[in-house]
């Protein structure tokens, strides 16, 4: 698969996850370096909205809308994972005085388990994976151009029918 940023083509690798796929399973931190995998989400549905970089603009915008839009859903988990550091999302976090569970993975294993890693970008693709209450995939989103916002809607109506 192919996405492209600012004019710029890169492949991303692998074979990417498909609607009733199991997610394979992660271990990822959070910003209080206490460990999250899939097995603690199972149960409910869950929104894993995936960004680049979180100190970029739409980066920004998707992490505060799906926080905001999510937490108004009970019966409802939601994580927000990028491969910055804990520093930078902790920083992110503190300057924009959101407090949320954001997950961390600058060695990117999640990117490659997921094959959202875009080698030649240094980032994940922009992805949203909606799951339902057992981990199947019923959701998701690789967005064509990294540089665009995500489905909301989509994505959150997805959600929201699995509850």
């Amino acid at each position: 698969m192919k996405v492209t940023r600012k004019g710029n083509i890169y492949d991303v690798p692998g074979e990417q996850l498909k609607v009733g796929e199991k997610a394979p399973d992660f271990v990822l931190k959070d910003l209080q370096d206490q460990q999250h995998s899939l097995q603690e989400f199972l149960g409910k549905p869950t929104i894993l909205s995936i960004v680049p970089d979180i100190d970029t603009r739409v980066c920004a915008l998707q992490t505060k809308r799906f926080n905001q839009e999510a937490s108004q859903v009970s019966g409802l988990n939601f994580a927000t994972i990028s491969n910055n550091t804990k520093e930078e999302q902790a920083n992110w976090c503190g300057q924009e005085g959101i407090d949320m569970l954001m997950l961390h993975d600058p060695e990117n294993s999640f990117g490659k388990i997921y094959n959202i890693w875009v080698p030649d970008f240094g980032h994940f693709a922009r992805t949203i994976f909606v799951l339902d209450a057992e981990g199947i995939i019923r959701y998701t989103e690789i967005v064509p151009d990294i540089s665009q916002e995500p489905d909301y809607e989509q994505a959150l109506a997805a959600a929201r029918s699995l509850i």
